[in-house]
């Protein structure tokens, strides 16, 4: 199995049957997969908090949902998690696609690459960065494991090493 198959399997493996998404080339691989297997309702979101109030909904109604971003919008989801998802301890993980990295071309994505995981350090909320598929399936199950057990969100850090990234 590739990144994309292997990370849907670890969603439906843990129950988590929405997701919410905000469009980006380099998810498309997964997002594709998603909307294209029945077991899984796929909502298109315009903003970041938008996708992170979906499914903070969908969690109130008893249905597990995951979200799916770039890092340079992670940072229109801040407060949505900080006066939502934290103190009314809802579980939602965030799979962040990260910019700013290797093989970066685009110098307005760099900042808040950088400030990605230092921001999620002070809200408090793990994250696990992945980089390649060696026992991704491990990291992506565990990871939603605890983000379910833990009741709060976390992240997946997908990096261009594990998706192969962006072109210029």
């Amino acid at each position: 199995m590739n990144w994309a198959e292997t990370i849907t399997q670890s969603l439906k493996d843990n129950d988590v049957s929405l997701v919410a998404y905000v469009p980006d080339i380099s998810i498309h691989q997964v997002t594709k997969i998603l909307q294209d297997d029945p077991y899984f309702h796929v909502v298109s979101a315009t903003r970041e908090e938008e996708a992170i109030g979906i499914a903070a909904g969908a969690y109130a109604v008893g249905r597990n949902a995951a979200v799916f971003m770039q890092s340079s919008g992670f940072g229109n989801c801040i407060n949505a998690l900080a006066s939502l998802c934290i103190p009314s301890r809802i579980p939602i993980p965030m799979f962040i696609n990260m910019r700013g990295e290797v093989g970066e071309f685009n110098i307005a994505q760099v900042a808040m690459g950088r400030a990605t995981r230092p921001i999620l350090d002070v809200l408090g909320l793990p994250y696990y960065t992945l980089d390649t598929v060696d026992r991704l399936d491990q990291q992506v199950s565990g990871a939603l494991q605890l983000c379910y057990a833990s009741r709060q969100p976390l992240a997946l850090c997908l990096t261009p090493m594990l998706h192969g990234g962006k072109i210029a």
